[in-house]
């Protein structure tokens, strides 16, 4: 039976403890941690306009995932709020996303980008290329939204130990799983 090295957020999906594999570090003030990241994928089409290729960006789809191999516990402090509170930090990764999608396909979607190379198959070769870059620049904006938020998550949770913040945000993560 093989590790997943990374699992999707997902309405049905949850973490458990199993899925924090990696080992606790003593030198942090976290009683755990998550390791989450975006993760896209999409359509690139190019066409020849006046004689020159151009290319096109569609269908960008964009995922979150936990990647367990990254996140760990204390052991002696895995307990049922503290998975919650991580969950959360998952779920704010998915609400962000979900925030941010729209505008992130509009910078892209119907337009036309230029290539380089000497020729049409080197040309729609460096679209692929060059469509991938453009978007992960913008995915990694996306990641640095996401990760200033959990920051603030965490300090206004204090790392889920303050119930009635960590209850305030619960409720709005519960809205993503209906």
């Amino acid at each position: 039976m093989g590790e997943k090295s990374t699992l999707e957020w997902g309405s049905d999906f949850s973490l458990s403890w199993s899925d924090f594999q990696a080992e606790s570090n003593p030198a942090i003030f976290e009683d755990s941690h998550s390791v989450i990241k975006y993760r896209f994928t999409w359509t690139v089409n190019s066409d020849k306009i006046d004689g020159d290729i151009i290319f096109l960006i569609e269908k960008i789809s964009l995922f979150v995932e936990f990647h367990p191999l990254l996140s760990w516990v204390r052991p002696s402090e895995a307990n049922y709020s503290l998975l919650c509170h991580q969950q959360g930090n998952l779920d704010l990764a998915e609400l962000v996303k979900r925030e941010n999608l729209i505008q992130l396909q509009e910078k892209f979607y119907k337009r036309h980008f230029s290539t380089r190379g000497q020729n049409e198959e080197q040309q729609k070769q460096f679209a692929k290329e060059d469509s991938g870059k453009m978007i992960n620049t913008e995915v990694e904006k996306l990641q640095n939204i996401f990760d200033e938020k959990s920051f603030k998550y965490q300090n206004e949770t204090n790392y889920g130990k303050n119930v009635d913040v960590q209850s305030k945000y619960n409720l709005i993560f519960k809205q993503l799983r209906s």
